[in-house]
């Protein structure tokens, strides 16, 4: 008699959200510290920027084989093998010596991040029932987003105690080592739960001719994602370059970026309750409309006497814009996916949006190099108004509120 039973997305949590909870947890109290951490170690403030770009560019490049290395060794080894690597990652930034080689470190977590990302990504996507996918991705995006609260205070407490900003890499180590054992001793979920619809050719395919394949939803709607991408990547590595450039010290950053992650994960279900109950769109236009007038809003407040105080004004704001949009990415990639063999498809869909996690940071790090800090979240923040027409324009064809299935693959 088959063991498989219905799914229960209460009876998968612990499966399937703790793991990411934890890598989440440890991603979170590091990333935000980047920027000290460099500029500790004699970095300008624009290189700085590019070393925590690394993070995204290393994802970008992570997407080319994540999808094929889902699909052939499962989301459970691919996890584990990827919390294995951030391990590694992690010691390469603990030992650097100089500002290359962290940055060789933070590019590796970036590699591990998106095999991690993809194998999770990938298992809610052929298991859960499209009735409840945006509540169960925004749940997931809620879990990435609880590691983002947790991180930081984990960071300012260690950071506290031992005087070391860098002692709060080993936080990232414990909560990969924690994260594999629990992938290791609890059921995988896969096995547990009734299999998806068998695979498609699609799911042999590799990143480039699926992108090619699918070139039409990915040039118009991959766009818009793209776009999602930068704004939310520009958030993450601005605010901290932020932070230094105005003066405010390691504790008090990782204590203002945590409580921003806080207003960020609290609202994730909302989300999730948003997109299910009246479509993608309602929850896709006031983030990205959001997170543009907070950047358009932070340019012109960086000399002002009360800098501090409208940076902290500014942070929350923009975590409610991104707290809004949580599981939207991986609520239309879930959408637009092959029902019988996602991964390809995802791979190509996180490899578009992480093109505009890359390439923003890249752009904000040169933009500091020649212009200023200020104009760069200006720019950014035009960037942002610009993907809200592009989503307003292209989710109601690609992504309505009752998805089609597959997607139009010119």
């Amino acid at each position: 008699m088959s063991t498989e039973r219905p799914f229960s997305l209460r009876g998968v949590a612990l499966a399937a959200f703790l793991p990411t909870l934890l890598f989440s947890i440890g991603e979170g109290a590091m990333i935000p510290l980047i920027p000290l951490v460099a500029d500790g170690l004699g970095a300008s403030l624009a290189f700085a920027g590019f070393i925590a770009a690394m993070v995204m560019v290393g994802e970008l490049v992570g997407d080319i084989p994540s999808g094929a290395i889902v699909s052939r060794i499962g989301e459970r080894n691919s996890m584990i093998g990827a919390s294995l690597l951030a391990i590694i990652a992690v010691l390469v930034c603990i030992v650097a010596p100089n500002p290359v080689v962290l940055l060789v470190g933070i590019f590796l977590i970036g590699l591990a991040t998106a095999v991690f990302a993809l194998a999770r990504h990938a298992f809610m996507t052929s298991y859960v029932p499209v009735a409840y996918r945006a509540r169960a991705l925004s749940t997931l995006g809620g879990v990435f987003r609880a590691g983002w609260f947790v991180g930081p205070f984990l960071a300012a407490g260690v950071i506290h105690l031992t005087g070391s900003t860098t002692a709060v890499f080993w936080v990232f180590i414990v909560c990969c080592v924690a994260a594999a054992v629990v992938l290791m001793l609890l059921p995988d979920p896969t096995v547990t739960f009734a299999k998806p619809a068998p695979v498609a050719a699609v799911e042999t395919a590799g990143l480039f001719s699926t992108i090619w394949r699918y070139r039409g939803v990915l040039l118009r709607l991959g766009t818009g994602a793209g776009l999602v991408g930068a704004m939310r990547a520009t958030r993450t590595v601005l605010l901290p370059l932020w932070a230094v450039s105005i003066g405010i010290n390691e504790p008090d950053t990782a204590l203002i970026i945590g409580i921003a992650g806080g207003i960020d994960f609290a609202l994730f279900y909302a989300s999730g309750q948003i997109m299910d109950r009246f479509g993608r769109m309602w929850t896709a236009i006031p983030s990205m409309i959001g997170l543009g007038v907070g950047m358009l809003a932070l340019a012109f407040t960086h000399d002002l006497p009360e800098n501090v105080a409208w940076f902290i004004a500014v942070a929350m704001f923009l975590s409610v814009a991104n707290g809004i949009g949580s599981g939207l990415l991986m609520t239309l990639g879930a959408d637009l996916a092959p029902a019988g063999g996602p991964a390809p498809f995802l791979g190509a869909w996180r490899f578009t949006a992480d093109f505009g996690s890359a390439v923003a940071p890249l752009a904000v790090a040169g933009m500091i190099a020649l212009l200023s800090l200020s104009v760069a979240s200006a720019v950014m923040g035009m960037v942002g108004l610009v993907g809200a027409g592009v989503l307003w324009r292209y989710i109601p064809r690609y992504a309505p509120r009752h998805p089609r299935f597959p997607p139009r693959e010119r």
